[in-house]
């Protein structure tokens, strides 16, 4: 996770203490708003949501920080949680306008679109184009590994998900994103 700091000892000892475990959360805001902003951002498009999101992703880890014991890396366990609402979020706008996952990937590229606050040029509007038109498990991997520049590991501790798996989800990725620059152009 090249935008992610090392993990800190000291830091995650602080969030398993009563006396600073406020003042400690208040460091993981601030630390991981950015990266997680993006993770969630690539994965709904919109601004709008993806803030709505990395808030319930923020509350959920704050609801349940007793639970954190330390197994996985803190940004580990961050991820999932901010992927697992996207995904909840994804299933629900699916199932609320009633639409098949096929129809999504097409509504994802359309809202890219019409996204006030995209500020790139044709080429990178293009690429979140192919991306949005990924399935949602070949995006999530693209996503982290292209953008995040995510450890295989990583991942896999993420998404539950073998190595081997997110390998080939990864290739198939960008092959179909190599493909969809050949059939626009």
């Amino acid at each position: 996770m090249a935008n992610l700091p090392p993990e800190n000892k000291q830091l995650i000892e602080r969030l398993r203490d009563p006396a600073t475990c406020r003042a400690a959360f208040g460091e993981v805001i601030k630390t991981y708003t950015e990266p997680l902003y993006w993770q969630i951002r690539r994965m709904v498009q919109s601004h709008e949501d993806a803030n709505d999101l990395l808030q319930n992703t923020f509350l959920k880890a704050w609801s349940s920080i007793e639970n954190f014991r330390g197994e996985a890396r803190l940004s580990t366990w961050l991820y999932k949680i901010a992927i697992n609402e996207s995904i909840t979020f994804l299933d629900r706008e699916r199932k609320r306008l009633n639409i098949s996952l096929d129809d999504q990937e097409a509504a994802l590229a359309n809202t890219i679109e019409a996204d006030p606050y995209f500020d790139g040029d044709k080429l990178q509007m293009k690429l979140r184009k192919a991306i949005a038109s990924l399935p949602e498990k070949q995006r999530i991997v693209f996503n982290m590994k292209y953008f995040d520049d995510m450890k295989y590991d990583d991942m896999s501790a993420i998404l539950g998900t073998s190595v081997g798996a997110l390998k080939a989800s990864y290739h198939l990725a960008v092959k179909k994103i190599g493909q969809f620059f050949s059939d626009e152009d």
